[in-house]
């Protein structure tokens, strides 16, 4: 994928109880833990939401972070678009569904139906 092949950083962060958890070692249980959740349909696999974000936006992933908020797991998501403005999009991690966008310029970074 074009998106996937030009990502500059991808960060994943489980927030519970207040403190954080780094993702990044596949010898973390919390990384099996997540894993096992993606593929049991728990979760949405980052691949998902990478894939709706190619397919509707220019621009390359800054960083990815999955979040757990008042019992809602979400992928937070940020992008710089092609005029160098900062997107962050937020994501309900068990459907998929975009939550929200905030940053400047959103606009022209959005693809052509």
């Amino acid at each position: 994928m074009k998106l996937r092949n030009r990502l500059l950083l991808l960060t994943l962060v489980l927030l519970t109880s207040g403190g954080t958890l780094p993702l990044a070692s596949a010898g973390d249980d919390d990384w099996r833990d997540l894993h096992q959740e993606v593929k049991e349909g728990h979760l949405v696999g980052i691949g998902e939401i990478m894939d709706w974000l190619e397919a509707r936006y220019d621009g390359e992933i800054l960083e990815v972070e999955l979040e757990q908020e008042k019992g809602q797991i979400e992928y937070e998501v940020e992008m710089i678009g092609p005029q160098g403005q900062v997107v962050e999009f937020e994501f309900d991690a068990t459907n998929g569904e975009l939550l929200s966008v905030e940053g400047v310029n959103i606009e022209a970074m959005k693809k052509s139906p």
